[in-house]
């Protein structure tokens, strides 16, 4: 049984949470905060490694776009798409259900750390080519998380990559 990835998020919460409090009692908030940071990061590099090699074809912002549909299970997402191209994509999240859960969880203080941060090192994994910016999210209190894609060299690759701090 397969579950969506909005529910796997919910359970990921849960167990991250306890994790958090745990690493915040021990060893204060900065250090619990950067420690979670670098484990879901870790994780969403695999999981965009894995998921290209699933893929086993492009990897090009076409084929990402595509991805979206399994992020948008459960009408996660709300997208107002505004360009799909092979070498960039824009669009806003205007509805974020993942931010909801948190915030209904009482784990919205990690939340960022939980489903946002992962956004931009998921392309890491999945193709190192693509460059996320974004500027602002649901998460953080905005209106909508603007995302914007690109695929760019190597060497441009090497000096930026992930999001863009908000």
């Amino acid at each position: 049984m397969s579950v969506s990835i909005l529910e796997q998020r919910r359970i990921e919460a849960a167990f991250a949470k306890k994790l958090y409090d745990v690493l915040e009692d021990d060893l204060g908030r900065d250090e619990a905060r950067r420690l979670l940071g670098k484990a879901v990061i870790a994780a969403a590099r695999q999981a965009g490694a894995d998921f290209a090699e699933r893929a086993g074809g492009p990897t090009d912002l076409l084929a990402f776009a595509d991805l979206m549909k399994l992020w948008q299970q459960d009408d996660a997402l709300a997208i107002d798409w505004l360009h799909i191209a092979p070498d960039q994509l824009d669009f806003n999240v205007t509805r974020c259900r993942y931010a909801e859960s948190y915030r209904e969880m009482g784990v919205e203080e990690i939340g960022d750390l939980l489903s946002c941060n992962r956004d931009g090192e998921f392309c890491v994994g999945y193709d190192p080519r693509m460059q996320m910016e974004r500027t602002q999210t649901i998460m953080k209190g905005s209106g909508h998380c603007n995302f914007r894609y690109r695929l760019i060299t190597p060497d441009e690759s090497a000096s930026h990559n992930g999001a863009t701090p908000e």
